[in-house]
């Protein structure tokens, strides 16, 4: 990595069966918990953002990632990555999520009352079958984090409710401007408490960097 690397940030607030979701308390302490900790050179923390769990807060996300965007003049569209964290509270460990789907079918309303089935993301991409694959090497960062320790894996499904809805805006938005997008799955914090979870997220921007 020779260059500057910028990585905007988001998590998501409760929802139904999960009342406290780490990513929101994650996002809420990365500012203060990176300047203690501090980072590798070349690579800064942008904007921390919690959203909704609903997939029209989703797409608010477009107006945030635009905003931001237009804004990095001194710094390359290139060199901007958005990194998306989102809860399995039934996972045990990390997941780096490779690439989203094209389908909206949520098990459970989202927290606006929306409940698509088998519903296309964006029409005009096609059919629930098409997907996005981050352009994110997720093995050099899988690499990177099992260097850490962390319990990580590489996942081809990121399911098909919010997270998934919110990872293929992302990826296709992140193609159209030029910039990266990468969702990673986090467990409950009774699962991987949150100190290591905290550590975890710092490592992970320092490993998204170098794969940059």
């Amino acid at each position: 990595m020779g260059s500057e690397v910028t990585i905007h940030v988001t998590g998501f607030k409760k929802f139904g069966g999960v009342d406290e979701n780490p990513t929101e308390a994650i996002v809420n302490n990365l500012k203060g918990y990176v300047e203690r900790r501090g980072l590798h050179a070349g690579v800064t923390l942008g904007t921390c953002t919690v959203l909704e769990v609903a997939g029209d807060r989703a797409l608010q996300l477009y107006q945030t990632m635009e905003s931001v965007t237009s804004k990095t003049d001194d710094i390359s569209n290139a060199n901007v990555v958005w990194l998306h964290l989102g809860v399995n509270s039934g996972a045990q460990r990390f997941a780096i999520e490779r690439q989203a789907a094209n389908e909206a079918t949520f098990l459970c309303p989202d927290e606006l009352g929306w409940q698509p089935y088998q519903v296309p993301i964006v029409p005009e991409d096609g059919g629930i079958s098409r997907k996005r694959e981050t352009c994110l090497s997720v093995e050099a960062i899988l690499k990177s984090l099992k260097k850490g320790a962390y319990d990580v894996m590489i996942s081809d499904d990121a399911g098909r409710f919010v997270c998934n809805y919110l990872y293929y805006h992302s990826l296709r938005f992140a193609e159209q401007m030029g910039s990266k997008s990468l969702f990673v799955h986090v467990p409950l914090f009774s699962r991987i408490d949150e100190e290591t979870q905290m550590q975890f997220t710092a490592s992970l921007l320092e490993a998204i960097a170098s794969a940059c």
